[in-house]
């Protein structure tokens, strides 16, 4: 284990995390609040960040057991930091709680123990947001763009941080295709803001929504959510939502004009027919809930999008829609958007492997010479990519068990804790019942908001980037 590189590079993060505090410190600027809250929790950053990267580490040789770990604990880092606004400012008086709001924020779920988060100054909500666009293409990849930290192994640090069951380059150099990845990201983030902009919202709105927006987040500066903004915005932010959700090389092939490979995009034409086929279903089971069809497929599409993307912003309460549409969003909850975008969930491409695992067991079953391969985007799927989905989901199904279990000693009632599990591991937001999307998550103990904290950082590293943190093989040099 090279240790010098790992705090080396988290100590690049911490700099960077002291850098988007500039951030939440303008705002308090503009809005006259508590500028010094920010300056506070940068020098505490650089405290810690500059013993670290002054003296550059003899070795930089960088491997994927020092890639997992850097990126486990470089996540666990900036959530204890980021937590620091909250808990100095005194309006999350538990730093327990000060915790699982910043992991929320940074692992783009959404969830919160706030009950009125109209009572944050501008510049506290500012932050919570801006935390999602941080933590929505991940600071890992960011410092990749910007920094030669490992020359040709800083892949790694990519696929340890990227989403979906395997993770490739857009072009020859790693370091140009993170800066691909960011460009796609900033510039879709402006094309929402201006459009916000044009729909009547004033920059400060435009750009929370946006943060939440663009990290599939979901945080709002409103305790309506989304449900006060008009019509307009609210289709504004469905479709970005969904366009988020979308595996961001998709974005890089239709640039390039690669039209064959477009055409071949199985998980994107899965994940688009999928948010149709569900918001036609609840619309339908739906219907006599809202005045008009247009607005009962406003509100559909927008919770399905929500939902899909893990986003977790709401238009309507959906905890009271029938049993048939919240069955629907729950089972969304678990598929998850695509690979390589900024959504959670267990992802699309991962749903459409294990069911083409099915078929090709069944027809072995029945033809046991024949030989069947599974195949995505017109090309065959490695043997080792099926057998990481595989172990994927056994560790998937562990985790959540084992997280439900601990959960239930709070003694909430099933649907709750089932939905809150499913919420954090899946990086949603709001769950149903008492975790719904009017509700929060204060009614859990300390030890259940850890668990949920830790579930919501599993969540959005794929699981085992923070399962090697607690493999002591991982550790020896």
């Amino acid at each position: 284990m090279n240790y010098r590189i790992i705090f080396h590079t988290l100590g690049w993060v911490l700099c960077i995390e002291a850098g988007c505090l500039l951030f939440p410190l303008l705002c308090a600027l503009v809005y006259g609040e508590n500028f010094m809250l920010y300056i506070f929790c940068m020098l505490l950053c650089l405290a810690f960040a500059l013993p670290l990267i002054i003296k550059q580490p003899k070795n930089k040789a960088l491997y994927a057991k020092e890639g997992f770990t850097i990126v486990g604990l470089a996540w666990i880092v900036m959530s204890l930091f980021g937590a620091l606004p909250f808990y100095f400012s005194g309006y999350i008086p538990s730093f327990i709680d000060a915790l699982f709001e910043s992991v929320s924020g940074f692992t783009t779920t959404g969830a919160s123990i706030l009950s009125d988060v109209e009572a944050l100054p501008k510049s506290l909500l500012f932050w919570r947001s801006f935390t999602h666009w941080i933590g929505g293409m991940g600071v890992l990849v960011f410092l990749v763009a910007i920094l030669p930290l490992a020359g040709g192994e800083n892949l790694h640090l990519i696929k340890a941080e990227s989403t979906g069951p395997a993770v490739g380059k857009l072009v020859p150099k790693i370091k140009s295709s993170a800066k691909w990845l960011y460009g796609m990201y900033i510039i879709m983030t402006l094309i929402q803001i201006l459009l916000l902009l044009f729909g009547g919202l004033d920059l400060y709105e435009a750009l929370t929504l946006t943060f939440g927006t663009a990290g599939t987040g979901g945080f709002g500066i409103l305790n309506s959510s989304c449900a006060d903004y008009s019509s307009y915005v609210q289709i504004v932010i469905t479709v970005f939502m969904i366009l988020f959700g979308i595996d961001f090389t998709f974005y890089y092939l239709i640039l390039m004009r690669r039209w064959k490979m477009i055409a071949n995009a199985d998980e994107t034409k899965a994940y688009l027919s999928i948010i149709l086929l569900s918001i036609v279903l609840i619309t339908i089971n739906c219907r006599d809930l809202f005045t008009s069809l247009g607005e009962a497929i406003k509100h559909s599409a927008f919770q399905v999008g929500s939902i899909i993307t893990t986003t977790g912003y709401t238009t309507t309460d959906f905890d009271l829609w029938p049993e048939f549409s919240k069955t629907i969003l729950v089972l969304l909850m678990f598929i998850g958007a695509c690979a390589g975008s900024t959504g959670g969930g267990i992802k699309v491409s991962r749903i459409l492997i294990l069911l083409k695992s099915i078929v090709k067991q069944v027809r072995i079953s029945t033809h046991p010479r024949s030989v069947v391969k599974i195949t995505m985007n017109g090309r065959p799927i490695a043997h080792e990519t099926i057998r990481a989905v595989n172990v994927y989901m056994a560790a998937y199904i562990a985790i959540f068990v084992v997280s439900m279990l601990v959960i239930c000693l709070d003694n909430l009632d099933f649907t709750t804790n089932f939905t809150a599990i499913a919420a954090t591991l899946n990086n949603i937001g709001p769950g149903l019942a008492r975790v719904g999307p009017t509700q929060n998550f204060s009614v859990y103990s300390p030890l259940s908001t850890l668990v949920m904290s830790l579930d919501m950082l599993i969540g959005r590293l794929e699981i085992f980037p923070m399962l090697i943190l607690f493999s002591p093989n991982a550790w020896k040099k």
